[in-house]
């Protein structure tokens, strides 16, 4: 079985080399840049001019492309050359609905389509342990399971399609609604002579410890904010949230709090830096 890989960007990357590292036959692939595609060659790709020629020569055409408008863009590409031999996999992070467009699409030409965004950032791809959120039919869940395992350590089928998609949603605004948290007691306790270890060795005492701020204090702590995820993409995920809470009708308070502290984020420029410079942000460097 031929897989193809369309998009190498941050998270791409990473997620392509594993399954060049671990799948037993051809691996094709594409991006803008050139010279990361280049580099996927070097690991034993086979490298592809355009989008097109990667659907022309795999069974499985993998996207992880950056936002709904790119997807949609993608498959409607590809759409001459999907037929009933092809299964179509969005890794991407969109919009649900946009998702089950493009789904609709494609099982018109006979072929399937499953949304499997992914959790966890960089180090994650790069060690394949990310976790996969999948949204398609059971059949077809169980045919792509083990090409998502070469990514992923933990991979869950969440429903039909969309429902991937709609649990990452759910998942990073509590991430973000989570950090905002840890961003503003970490504030009030260092105002109070703290440090940042300490802090970070008392939360983890009690019931408030998280996955960020094990992950996070040093960085933090060493104004480190290179990024492994950008704001940029969270400020797009929990505007999606956002759209989603209106068209379900669940009033969610703490999320729009949140968007607008990386609405601010965004205005100030600093979208490209990781998200956990949003730091920066509650501690008021941005304020007029």
């Amino acid at each position: 079985m031929k897989i193809g890989f369309i998009g190498l960007g941050i998270m791409g990357e990473s997620m392509c080399e594993n399954i060049v590292k671990k799948h037993n036959d051809d691996v094709f692939c594409s991006d803008l840049n050139k010279s990361q595609v280049e580099k996927l060659v070097s690991l034993g790709a086979k490298g592809c001019d355009t989008n097109i020629d990667v659907a022309k020569n795999a069974d499985v055409i993998i996207t992880m492309v950056p936002k709904s408008e790119h997807v949609k863009a993608v498959y409607t590409e590809l759409l001459p050359y999907i037929d009933s031999t092809k299964i179509c996999i969005d890794m991407s992070t969109i919009d649900p609905s946009v998702s089950v467009e493009c789904a609709e699409m494609i099982k018109a030409k006979g072929a399937q389509f499953a949304d499997a965004p992914v959790v966890k950032s960089k180090p994650a791809a790069i060690n394949g342990t990310l976790g996969v959120l999948v949204g398609c039919d059971e059949n077809l869940y169980e045919t792509i399971k083990p090409i998502l395992l070469y990514m992923g350590c933990n991979v869950i089928r969440m429903g039909e399609n969309g429902a991937g998609l709609a649990m990452k949603i759910c998942h990073n605004t509590l991430c973000a609604e989570i950090q905002n948290g840890v961003n503003e007691t970490l504030l009030l306790a260092r105002s109070m002579g703290i440090s940042p270890e300490d802090y970070h060795t008392a939360i983890s005492y009690g019931g408030a410890q998280n996955f960020y701020l094990d992950a996070q204090w040093e960085n933090i702590a060493n104004e480190n904010w290179t990024t492994a995820f950008s704001l940029e993409n969270e400020h797009k995920d929990l505007g999606i949230c956002q759209r989603l809470s209106k068209e379900q009708g669940v009033d969610m308070p703490a999320m729009q709090y949140v968007k607008s502290v990386y609405d601010k984020g965004m205005d100030a420029g600093i979208g490209k830096e990781d998200w956990r410079a949003t730091y920066k942000i509650v501690r008021g460097d941005y304020n007029a």
